[in-house]
């Protein structure tokens, strides 16, 4: 039984892998920089997140859709590598960044409601001098958040 347990649990594990690897991508900007987000408009794919991954190309992220505004908050469970997390008004500006460490069960959370959260490397909007106010260029593609 112990066996049938945990082949299940693995293929669980394997599953949740392969549908964060299979979310669509977009193009998104933040000034001149060029972002390509992993798309996460439905519960399940928002709940899994980034969890589980060793490691994130510097232009990649993650693009938290909401279906409705409210203010949502992220935390790092069972995620391995360090994220900043900015939080997005309906038309794309940040609200708020938030650096999160890696396995931790902490809230970050929008300073206001906020329709997206978007998911980068940590330091990545620092390093580029992004801030509250500072627009996200393609927002307006994103799916509807289910």
């Amino acid at each position: 039984m112990k066996q049938i347990l945990l082949a299940f649990a693995l293929a669980l594990g394997h599953a949740a892998f392969v549908a964060a690897q299979s979310l669509p991508v977009m193009e998104l900007t933040a000034g001149f920089h060029r972002i390509e987000a992993e798309v996460a408009a439905t519960n399940p794919a928002r709940m899994q997140g980034l969890m589980q991954r060793k490691a994130m190309p510097q232009q990649r992220g993650m693009l938290f859709v909401f279906p409705v505004e409210a203010q949502h908050c992220m935390w790092m469970k069972n995620t391995f590598i360090p994220l900043a997390v900015a939080f997005l008004d309906a038309g794309g500006r940040i609200i708020n960044v938030e650096e999160m460490q890696p396995q931790t069960e902490n809230n970050h959370c929008a300073a206001r409601p906020a329709r997206y959260a978007l998911e980068m490397n940590a330091g990545w909007f620092a390093q580029r001098g992004l801030k509250a106010g500072d627009p996200i260029g393609g927002i307006e593609r994103a799916p509807l958040g289910r």
